[in-house]
């Protein structure tokens, strides 16, 4: 194992990983390279390492005195956060402007050290920052684990089942069932309702690959439908129109964390409704029927969760879950999740290997309860971005009329959409396309569509001009006007 290789997250939580990890025998000054995966992780060169370490490190390794081989200086203007090391050797590169020493909670709050290259820029904004909510429940979460390995049950136990009841009753709905992902999630969900060859599932376009890559799989056809230009969620209109006799059911994304007007699509089609809230977990909404509070995930006949880590309520790796208010439809999903057997014995259909965790429920049952601030922080930063003045330069994403929309994302538009990604990332601001080629415009889904093609105006529009900026539990007001100052700066050209 190479000597900078990235720690455990089980050393990560425990607090090991704050130990300084030996470099590489030869540490030269090297051109830092930017590389952002889904989770926003970036990093600079050839080692990418974990925000867990990130952010123990910051604490335990930089010196502000200037003495030593990682001394580092910070200088926050402009909207930006640069932070430099310098070698034993004295190399230091071109100076920050107006750079000054700055407390250790400063770098805590904005700066991600990625690399352990000489010099490294780093993002004062990331897309997405998943440890400084975690950061403060590393004991929580370290007795979490240990308890799940001095039980040593690790499949189908007694955290799954807990955080599944926990997790049901969070959402206000009956049933909850555990499994691998979010895209399993929706296959079981189809698979539950009935749904298979020869059927017919309306989709959205405008979403992430999954919401339509789980239908191929039960041997339904993704039909795919436009969506709404200011909520960009389907509508009961966009969704009827591409309703045909053979439509088994829908999958109703909400996406970026507004919430799709569901009672009004099963009013409109009379089809059972799949939500696909991967990206909506604190999100909230009137019942149009009774006006009471209601979550995504209590609205359809099922709904669908993702719990990757940059999630809103996210785990240390995979995990999803599938929810119902139908006790039919939760025993067939638990069923399906366990290879089409109900008792672990005997068989009754082609099923899945397809179970949340121990360890992964444990984490979720420790975050869960810190689920309702995250999200009310989440949908705060609408107000945020107005207040700053965000609405002056490009055009807001709209809440959903009732709702209050626990962004996941915080997607904007602008004819300059690209030219604004690569203006805020040199900025060191988190920004990029995330849906730029629809779905149905992907080579795979080729085979699915009519002879004709499909005609979905919003949705090539949408995904030409959409941009996602910085949005997390934690974004403070210093880090949106940042973002803000960096896009009048682009659309300006400075």
């Amino acid at each position: 194992m190479p000597a900078w290789a990235p720690t455990s997250t089980l050393l990560a939580i425990s607090g090991s990983a704050g130990r300084r990890p030996r470099r590489p025998a030869a540490s030269r000054a090297t051109k830092a390279t930017w590389a952002e995966d889904d989770t926003g992780r970036v990093s600079a060169g050839p080692c990418n390492r974990p925000a867990s370490w990130a952010a123990s490190s910051a604490r335990r390794r930089l010196s502000w005195s200037g003495i030593g081989r990682e001394a580092t200086t910070c200088s926050v203007g402009r909207g930006r956060t640069w932070a430099r090391r310098r070698s034993a050797a004295g190399r230091s590169g071109p100076r920050p402007r107006a750079s000054r020493p700055v407390p250790a909670r400063c770098m805590r709050a904005h700066v991600r050290r990625r690399t352990t290259t000489p010099y490294a820029w780093t993002m004062s904004v990331p897309l997405f920052d998943t440890a400084t909510a975690l950061e403060p429940l590393r004991p929580q979460l370290h007795d979490a684990l240990l308890r799940v390995a001095n039980d040593g049950r690790f499949i189908l136990g007694p955290e799954v089942e807990a955080f599944e009841r926990e997790f049901a009753d969070w959402i206000g709905t009956r049933h909850a069932v555990g499994v691998a992902n979010g895209t399993d999630a929706i296959v079981i969900a189809l698979r539950a309702l009935g749904v298979g060859p020869g059927d017919e599932v309306v989709v959205p376009s405008f979403t992430f690959w999954a919401s339509a890559e789980a239908i191929p799989p039960t041997g339904a056809t993704p039909v795919f439908c436009d969506v709404d230009p200011d909520t960009m969620c389907v509508t009961a209109e966009t969704v009827a129109a591409a309703v045909t006799p053979r439509t088994k059911a829908i999958v109703a994304v909400h996406l970026f964390g507004n919430v799709a007007p569901i009672a009004e699509i099963r009013a409109r089609t009379g089809l059972p409704v799949v939500e696909d809230a991967a990206q909506a977990a604190g999100s909230t909404t009137i019942r149009a029927e009774s006006g009471a509070l209601a979550r995504p995930g209590a609205l359809g006949d099922l709904a669908t969760f993702s719990f990757y880590p940059s999630k809103n309520l996210g785990c240390f790796g995979d995990g999803g879950a599938v929810t119902t208010a139908d006790a039919n439809l939760a025993e067939r999903v638990r069923t399906l999740r366990f290879h089409g057997s109900a008792d672990k014995v005997d068989y009754v259909d082609i099923g899945y290997n397809s179970r949340l965790d121990e360890l992964q429920a444990a984490v979720l049952r420790v975050l869960l309860p810190h689920l309702p601030a995250w999200a009310t922080h989440r949908a705060r930063t609408h107000e945020r971005y107005r207040n700053a003045g965000l609405g002056e330069l490009v055009t807001l994403p709209v809440p959903a009329p009732g709702s209050t929309a626990a962004w996941h994302l915080y997607v904007v538009r602008s004819d300059r959409a690209d030219e604004l990604a690569a203006g805020l990332r040199v900025r060191g601001i988190g920004a990029r396309p995330y849906y730029r080629t629809p779905v149905h415009r992907q080579p795979p889904m080729a085979r699915y569509l009519p002879d004709g093609g499909v005609s979905l105006p919003v949705t090539e529009e949408l995904a030409r001009t959409h941009l996602a900026l910085p949005v997390s539990a934690t974004i403070t007001d210093q880090q949106v006007g940042a973002v803000v100052d960096g896009v009048a700066a682009v659309l300006a050209g400075r």
